[in-house]
């Protein structure tokens, strides 16, 4: 079995919550204390989430820790448009993020549609 840390979408998810995380401390503190927070702790949440289910036995738990990060990345996804929308995150940055999400969200879909046809085997 491959580890976590090997696999395109637990990658992908770091890189994420890596770069909010790193774009934090240019924000002013009003965005900081409000949307980066939050944004911060359901970006680690996305990956986090993929860890504990790859760790776990049965497929059905499995999939229920991976829809969990499928929440996450959607409100990572809403914050993010709102720092967005608000000019908390530069231009320049924002093509960043999008390429990330463009490439996470099909990744996450495509690994929680394999995990669930591996439990009607």
């Amino acid at each position: 079995m491959r580890e976590i840390y090997e696999m395109d979408v637990y990658r992908l998810a770091e890189e994420l919550s890596d770069l909010v995380w790193n774009d934090f401390d240019l924000w002013p503190e009003k965005a900081r204390r409000t949307i980066g927070y939050q944004v911060i702790r359901s970006a680690d949440s996305i990956a986090a989430n993929i860890a504990e289910g790859y760790g776990r036995y049965s497929s059905a738990e499995k999939i229920q820790f991976y829809r969990y990060a499928r929440g996450s990345f959607e409100e990572t996804k809403a914050w993010l448009r709102k720092a967005i929308r608000r000019s908390v995150i530069e231009k320049k940055r924002t093509d960043e993020f999008k390429t990330i999400i463009g490439e996470l969200g099909p990744k996450l879909n495509a690994f929680i549609r394999s995990t669930n046809k591996g439990a009607n085997k």
